[in-house]
């Protein structure tokens, strides 16, 4: 049977989370605030659990982090080399994708006649 997490548990691992890729991209706590545009103390207070956060400010401080907005309440969080082989897979992927298309595409619309 899967957890069943509390608000506190979600807390938890969102602000540790926060402090983790934070400090990931050697930002401070200023810092991090500045760049999202928020109040210059308030990732203290998110980070030490005494304030909570809207979608639209996950929203800031994953774009800040270079993060998807999920990764933060990942219990197990990838690492950078993680991320970084997912995002090649996926793009190699996509290319992949985008090339049968193309040929597909071509293979219907010149069926029967000459290719330009």
């Amino acid at each position: 049977m899967a957890k069943v997490f509390q608000g506190d548990d979600i807390r938890e691992i969102f602000s540790r989370n926060l402090r983790l890729f934070r400090n990931r991209k050697h930002l401070s706590q200023f810092a991090l605030s500045n760049k999202a545009g928020l109040a210059h103390n308030f990732v203290n207070d998110i980070e030490n659990r005494k304030k909570w956060v809207s979608p639209e400010t996950i929203g800031k401080l994953a774009a800040v982090l270079e993060v998807e907005p999920y990764q933060l309440f990942m219990t197990n969080p990838l690492d950078g080399r993680q991320t970084r082989r997912i995002h090649v897979y996926l793009d190699e992927l996509n290319d992949r994708f985008n090339e049968a298309v193309g040929e597909i595409k071509a293979s219907y619309l010149y069926s029967g006649r000459e290719e330009p």
